[in-house]
């Protein structure tokens, strides 16, 4: 079994919502860390964990990433991480799979599962460090994790729409330990 340390300059954790009904919001957390442990010749036995700062936030709106950070949306003095732990994988086909875990957000731990990917290992080419990519995806509502706010809209519907996509990107590297 192989561990892989997320490399947090490369990696980031984004989302998407609508947004009053009509439109998609999508921002990320810069922030992220954590390891994989993969085995890519039995899925079964890998094993993901994913920290996210949750007030390392961005949408590309100061005003809007001020107010997701509040008690309104992801209250970070509160709950400071996003977390996620695998409990189960399953490979699907090829570099395929579905990771189903715990994620703790907002104070609220459900279980979800990820559709994920896997590419590589890849040499670096300026310092010889091996890589590994992993991409998973997800929806979710925000509302069984305790994010509630919202504004009725003038003409009917909501300000913020209740599903939320996730989207993890990672490149994690080799750990230095490894046999």
């Amino acid at each position: 079994m192989e561990k892989w340390n997320i490399d947090s300059d490369h990696s980031v954790a984004a989302f998407a919502v609508r947004h009053m009904m009509i439109a998609m919001v999508r921002g990320q957390f810069n922030k992220l860390s954590g390891s994989i442990c993969f085995d890519p010749d039995d899925a079964a036995r890998s094993s993901v964990e994913v920290e996210i700062e949750a007030a390392s936030i961005t949408t590309g709106i100061p005003k809007r990433d001020d107010h997701l950070r509040s008690p309104d949306f992801f209250d970070v003095e509160k709950y400071p991480a996003v977390v996620f732990r695998s409990t189960a994988v399953e490979a699907t086909g090829g570099n395929r799979a579905r990771v189903t875990g715990e994620l703790t957000l907002h104070g609220t731990t459900r279980t979800i599962t990820f559709d994920a990917e896997h590419f590589g290992p890849v040499k670096a080419p300026y310092g010889g460090e091996i890589s590994r990519g992993f991409s998973a995806s997800t929806r979710l509502n925000r509302e069984d994790f305790g994010i509630l706010w919202n504004e009725t809209l003038e003409a009917g519907g909501v300000m913020v729409g209740n599903e939320v996509q996730i989207f993890l990107d990672i490149e994690a590297d080799l750990a230095a330990d490894q046999p």
